[in-house]
């Protein structure tokens, strides 16, 4: 596999915890900063993948939700009482086909 080198500025903490994972782990730093810029690049493309389908859907349905009734939901998890996941409270006309 073909490699590039990249280089970055980066907090000095930052690097002595890069250090202190890398010695923990036997492994090189760059080792490490591959590591972890493979599971940021996943996730971040299943987010944008994530969020991308969920706007084509809402333009297809017509059926959207307001940035409020998504916090309310979300700040409710994790507790005693959680809420039910909310319904479409904007309905716009949906996109044509």
């Amino acid at each position: 596999m073909t490699k590039t080198m990249i280089s970055a500025r980066i907090p000095k903490k930052l690097d002595e915890r890069l250090e202190a994972i890398a010695s923990s782990e036997r492994r090189s730093k760059s080792f490490v900063v591959e590591e972890a810029l493979q599971l940021y690049s996943e996730r971040e493309e299943w987010m944008i993948a994530r969020a991308e389908a969920s706007q084509r859907q809402a333009e297809e349905k017509g059926e959207w939700y307001s940035h409020e009734a998504v916090m309310d939901y979300l700040n409710s998890l994790g507790t005693a009482h959680p809420k039910p996941r909310p319904k479409a409270d904007i309905l716009r006309a949906k996109t044509k086909q």
